[in-house]
């Protein structure tokens, strides 16, 4: 699920895509930041849809094996042992995950190989051979499974891959919020409790859509004031030499440092450090740190942090 991290993540972007848009247009961006959260729990349906699709090619090959030319006895016996797996059968009656396919029209129709591919090397698997010989049929075996196809199958292949990118701008950055919210259906998935929850696009969406959109919003109203005290602290650097990103990362740092009162000063520098190192320049990292501290004490100075709270007094 989406950390308050991801979430930074995802407003940093809309941000940059604001900055660089000829058309300011607030309203758009906002829906777009809503939008591009969407868009993981969308991906995560879909890569649900793609295990699914995967356990179920095991009809198709079985047809086709059985209709070659000089089929082998296994081909002609081919067990289908995959297509009663507990996992894809509780999930295919989980009416949140049957709303979500229906909602985002979800489907791999357009990629008829890839299901093909990635099933041949599950089928080619040793513990895809060790799976369907086990007379062991219950649900933990068959998350095992699952837990194999996605991880080992999915994840490994090229063509997969392919396919994720080209229908998930972000996949790369999402990929491990992805995979950790696979992980977490199949934790929540419990034949003893009955319990076969989907897994959520963050602990508490309410207040993380508020914290995002209120984010977004004070950073762009304090966009020229943010400013102003960035270029006072850098004005031995060319403008043209600061990254974008960088600019960008610390306004959003300091509307949280006078803004987001409940929020620790420490919390917010070393958020925005991480992020830095992962989506700027090699040295954005120090730089963003100085100038925030020398930023920081200024607004100490003058009165303008407050956090409340407890360890924030």
């Amino acid at each position: 699920m989406l950390n308050r991290r991801h979430l930074r993540v995802k407003v940093m972007q809309v941000l940059y895509a604001f900055q660089q848009s000829e058309v300011k247009d607030i309203r758009l961006q906002e829906k777009n930041l809503l939008a591009s959260v969407d868009k993981v729990f969308e991906m995560y349906i879909s890569l649900l849809a793609l295990i699914v699709d995967v356990t179920q090619y095991a009809e198709i090959d079985a047809i086709d094996r059985a209709n070659k030319h000089l089929p082998t006895e296994d081909d002609l016996n081919a067990n289908l042992k995959v297509l009663n797996n507990l996992f894809v059968k509780i999930l295919l009656n989980n009416n949140e995950y049957l709303t979500a396919v229906k909602k985002y029209k979800t489907s791999w129709d357009f990629d008829p190989e890839l299901a093909r591919s990635l099933f041949a090397a599950l089928r080619a698997s040793e513990e895809y051979k060790d799976y369907i010989k086990s007379s062991e049929h219950d649900l933990h075996t068959d998350k095992d499974l699952i837990k194999f196809i996605f991880k080992k199958v999915i994840l490994k292949s090229t063509l997969a891959q392919q396919a994720l990118e080209e229908k998930h701008l972000n996949w790369q950055v999402d990929q491990d919020v992805l995979q950790a919210m696979i992980a977490k259906t199949l934790k929540n998935f419990d034949s003893e409790t009955g319990k076969n929850d989907l897994a959520s696009i963050s602990v508490n969406w309410l207040e993380d859509k508020e914290f995002i959109l209120d984010l977004f919003q004070k950073t762009i109203a304090n966009n020229d004031s943010f400013q102003e005290m960035i270029v006072v602290k850098t004005k031995n650097w060319e403008a043209d030499r600061i990254a974008l990103v960088d600019v960008i990362l610390m306004k959003m740092a300091l509307a949280e440092f006078v803004f987001f009162t409940s929020i620790p000063l420490k919390v917010t520098i070393n958020e925005y450090l991480e992020i830095a190192k992962e989506f700027s320049t090699p040295k954005s990292n120090s730089f963003i740190n100085g100038i925030l501290d020398k930023i920081l004490d200024d607004l100490k100075n003058q009165g303008k942090i407050k956090k409340y709270g407890r360890g924030l007094l």
